[in-house]
């Protein structure tokens, strides 16, 4: 993301204000330009999201069936007991 292009933005003035408060009106743009990444972040997660609904099969993991939680408290007890059987 080295190349820059200058563009446009009209935003409510109070925003602008909030924004110099925050980060300081020289950094106005690095302060937009992370907010907008992490906008797209979101959405892109967001649809990711959306896309896979329903993909899960409960009968394909049935290790998960008492609570991946306890799944992973289970695989932790048994590496402690593999890790002591070993030293």
């Amino acid at each position: 993301m080295d190349t820059k292009k200058r563009t446009h933005v009209v935003v409510p003035e109070e925003l602008v204000e909030e924004i110099d408060r925050l980060s300081g009106k020289r950094k106005r743009s690095w302060f937009i330009t992370q907010a907008v990444k992490k906008e797209i972040q979101r959405l892109n997660f967001l649809k990711a999201v959306k896309e896979t609904a329903g993909t899960w099969n409960d009968e394909d993991h049935p290790e998960f069936k008492k609570g991946v939680d306890r799944w992973v408290r289970n695989l932790r007890e048994e590496d402690e007991k593999r890790l002591k059987e070993i030293m």
